[in-house]
């Protein structure tokens, strides 16, 4: 309509990491980085389930966030209790893909078959940033995950490299032409 302002979209923030087997420090990790996530005014998108992607939408919950879970399957009973909005896919793990299509930028916590799959997909053909914390340097550093930050620990380094890359891909300066 004239004179109405463009509405601005938020920031979907993939946190991504091991399910159920997630250690008790990457799931600390994933909650903070939920927090600080919806804190920002990011929406947290995550695959839905237990683990970091619970832990992340439990952060993103104590801030009184929006997180999105992006399932692998068709029951949203299985969904953390946690999340604002559950996406039942049903493809499977062809979710992953979907999650990291729909990001700005990926917070990795945590590495497992499916995170590098997430990861690896979101550097070389999405196009999105990925810093991580608690990842194995072994795999790391690896050709194959060439681009990702490794944070150590540093979650808020994480995070904070997470949402500057982000917006400078949504929102990039205009051109002085």
């Amino acid at each position: 309509m004239p004179g109405e302002r463009p509405l601005v979209r938020r920031l979907q923030i993939g946190v991504v990491g091991p399910g159920d087997d997630a250690t008790p420090h990457q799931r600390e990790l994933a909650h903070r980085a939920g927090n600080l996530l919806a804190r920002s005014g990011a929406v947290v998108v995550c695959g839905g389930l237990g683990g970091v992607m619970d832990a992340a939408a439990a952060g993103a919950a104590t801030a009184g966030g929006t997180s999105i879970g992006i399932l692998p399957d068709a029951d949203a009973d299985r969904a953390s209790r946690h999340l604002t909005h559950v996406v039942c896919t049903g493809i499977g793990e062809a979710r992953n893909f979907v999650l990291v299509n729909s990001c700005d930028a990926i917070v990795a916590v945590g590495l497992n078959p499916g995170t590098v799959v997430e990861v690896v997909h979101a550097l070389h053909k999405a196009g999105g940033p990925v810093a991580g914390v608690d990842l194995d340097p072994a795999v790391a550093s690896g050709t194959v995950l060439a681009g990702l930050v490794d944070c150590g620990d540093r979650v808020e380094e994480a995070v904070t490299d997470a949402l500057r890359r982000a917006d400078e891909r949504v929102r990039p300066e205009p051109s002085s032409s």
